[in-house]
């Protein structure tokens, strides 16, 4: 992705090769920051409220000061007007600020999209499963988007090192969780499995979304705690997240996953709905 603009609190916009945060910053020396990701379709945030009330809600797990929504709705207004990309990514960051002031950092990234999507789309992902945290205790900040982001990028490094595209986190005793940066879904029959939220998952925006989409779509949903075995059983498999929507997996430790039409029709209603609707 290439970065396009950049808004920050206090100042407007920016260059986008300009410093904005501070060395000190609590959000790059210790993590203590909270972040969004979300996809721009016809130059409007889809899911924005949605996303806006998780990266609140992730700031209160963290003890940092949730952002203004309003303010954080002008500072990507300027920066997808800078950008001028109908269809975009767009980043928030909410950090703690300097070491001993009171004054926390908000930032809005626009970015353009990565250009392979499609071409990914079409030929699926290859997952490595690797052990993973059943965060469901609170100090491990399941379900937080914190820019204490090493954990998620080395096992994306791992899984590429070792041949495949991605990969999806197991416990110990071989549940299944997400992925680095996504959900993960699979079918049998017209019946579609995710992990449940109570795992200590991200909720993600974009699985509120297909849970809302698939009964129209003729599938049923379940949720729950289930087995990697189940997984790899599936008769397809696909994540989805708010930039790379849904994407088929084609392949799990080495096994092959047939491809079948849930994630083409989902990815369709998807589409549908994100472009209709802000």
């Amino acid at each position: 992705m290439t970065l396009l603009a950049v808004a920050v609190a206090g100042r407007g916009l920016v260059e986008p090769g300009d410093p904005v945060v501070h060395a000190d910053d609590e959000g790059f020396i210790r993590g203590r920051g909270a972040f969004e990701t979300l996809r721009v379709y016809g130059g409007l945030p889809f899911k924005l409220d949605a996303h806006l009330a998780r990266l609140t809600a992730s700031c209160a797990r963290i003890g940092v000061e949730p952002p203004d929504a309003s303010e954080c709705q002008k500072l990507a207004e300027l920066a997808l007007a800078e950008a001028g990309e109908a269809d975009a990514v767009l980043r928030f960051y909410r950090t703690a600020g300097r070491e001993g002031a009171d004054a926390p950092g908000l930032l809005a990234l626009v970015s353009s999209l990565p250009p392979d999507l499609e071409e990914q789309r079409t030929h699926g992902t290859k997952l490595l499963s690797l052990l993973g945290v059943q965060a469901e205790a609170p100090w491990l900040l399941g379900g937080v988007k914190s820019t204490s982001y090493a954990v998620n990028m080395a096992a994306a490094a791992e899984a590429r090192a070792r041949g495949a595209d991605d990969a999806v986190f197991v416990t110990e005793d071989a549940l299944v969780l997400e992925g680095p940066i996504t959900n993960i879904w699979w079918r049998r029959g017209a019946t579609l499995f995710t992990p449940s939220l109570d795992l200590g998952i991200l909720a993600g925006v974009t699985r509120q979304t297909l849970l809302e989409l698939a009964p129209a779509q003729g599938y049923e949903i379940r949720e729950g705690r289930f087995p990697l075995a189940e997984l790899a059983g599936a008769e397809e498999a696909f994540t989805s997240s708010s930039v790379r929507e849904l994407m088929p997996v084609v392949e799990l430790d080495g096994e092959t996953l047939p491809r079948g039409d849930a994630a083409t029709r989902l990815q369709a209603a998807l589409r549908e709905t994100a472009q209709r609707l802000p």
